[in-house]
């Protein structure tokens, strides 16, 4: 196959469509949130995107029935505006295949006339948090009112060492472009899967976009973290290290 291969799937017509970007990073923050939004809101699988950038290996369905890794795209039908989903289970493996992956992404976004860009991430604190606070980065000065009348922080510095992978390159070449892109990154501990997280992104989603959501499915498993988060705590209170993967590969 090509380094970079693009599947049609359906070829449906957007309305003034917004990128929304959550491939896997710190906290599975960005992945958790596009994927929420596709279970919540009508959906359509658009294209596939196949590299040799991503892992040589295969997904196993229910059925048991193999499928080459891949990213998706999604159209999604809100309340508010359309939106194009971009998921996955893999990012790229080097620095050019970042690069490429990300062209290849834009590409997409903007055959169906996408103009605005978010990509979804996670920032570690390397703690625990009792308030979750969600920082911000952007292409352009002039789109940071709207985000911090949502509470969305702009710290200088922050993420100390910016942002990687395709999440900063949708910024860094989706500005390039002329795009209006933004991160929002969620704070959380790093160490696990986390729904709060995701929640607040989410919320920030909401105000800026303009939709709807119900968070149900997503507090139930936010609770079934919290278990996982007293058992850390308890684990530091007395002196222990913290878990390894190992111990926290059942978690999402």
């Amino acid at each position: 196959m090509d380094a970079i291969e693009i599947e049609t799937v359906a070829e449906p017509t957007l309305s003034d469509p917004v990128l929304i970007e959550g491939l896997p990073g710190v906290g599975h923050v960005g992945k958790l949130a596009a994927e929420y939004l596709l279970e919540e809101f009508d959906s359509e699988l658009v294209r596939r995107v196949y590299a040799d950038e991503f892992p040589p290996q295969v997904s196993i369905d229910e059925e048991g029935v193999a499928d080459l890794v891949c990213a998706e795209f999604h159209a999604v039908e809100t309340d508010g505006r359309d939106l194009l989903v971009l998921t996955g289970d893999h990012q790229a493996g080097s620095n050019a295949g970042h690069y490429h992956l990300t062209e290849s992404f834009l590409d997409i976004a903007e055959s169906f006339g996408v103009e605005s860009v978010f990509a979804l991430g996670g920032v570690p604190t390397g703690e625990l948090i009792e308030e979750y606070h969600v920082l911000g980065a952007v292409t352009d000065a002039d789109l940071k009112a709207d985000l911090e009348a949502e509470d969305v922080e702009f710290r200088e510095d922050e993420p100390a060492g910016g942002i990687v992978g395709v999440s900063g390159l949708l910024l860094g070449l989706g500005g390039r472009r002329g795009l209006d892109a933004t991160c929002l990154m969620g704070e959380t501990s790093g160490y696990l899967v986390d729904p709060k997280s995701a929640r607040a992104v989410l919320e920030v989603l909401e105000e800026v976009i303009g939709f709807d959501l119900n968070y149900e499915s997503l507090e139930d498993r936010a609770e079934e973290m919290e278990e996982v988060v007293g058992k850390i705590q308890e684990m530091q209170n007395q002196g222990n290290q913290m878990p390894t993967d190992d111990d926290l590969r059942y978690i999402g």
